[in-house]
């Protein structure tokens, strides 16, 4: 009987999340002219061994995923960039809604130190006043 009750605690601490040092974090990519949502795109966070991704919603919030879409990522100090912030014009091009420096964490320059009890977060990005043409990956 203790060997099943170790078994069924090992279970919940699992099933809880318990150790799994995962912040679930939150929020919100908009525009610093206006304050209105950017609509597409992917959230990136890195650091030198680990990504994690967070799929910008209609509303402008994301949520981060490691392993899974929403798990969260653990703490520390990531780069940040943003991916696939285009909007389709002509046939095989789209345009970029937000200055190419976003394109990649490397580029960005925006750092964000996630700690434990971090729930929500606001990026704020530079439109792409060029609205500069980018050939459609197909």
């Amino acid at each position: 009987m203790k060997h099943n009750s170790l078994i069924i605690l090992l279970f919940l601490f699992i099933a809880s999340g318990c150790g799994s040092g995962q912040v679930g974090l939150k929020g919100t990519v908009v525009f610093d002219d206006d304050g209105s949502p950017l609509t597409v795109g992917t959230v990136i966070f890195t650091t030198d061994t680990f990504q994690a991704r967070g799929i910008i919603d209609a509303n402008g919030t994301f949520s981060m995923g490691s392993y899974d879409t929403q798990d969260g990522l653990p703490p520390g100090t990531y780069k940040v960039g943003i991916m696939g912030a285009t909007v389709a014009s002509n046939p095989g091009l789209d345009y970029d809604l937000i200055t190419s420096k976003w394109a990649s964490p490397a580029t960005s320059g925006y750092e964000v130190t996630v700690e434990k009890g971090a729930k929500a977060l606001e990026i704020r990005v530079e439109r792409n006043p060029n609205r500069t043409p980018v050939k459609k990956i197909m």
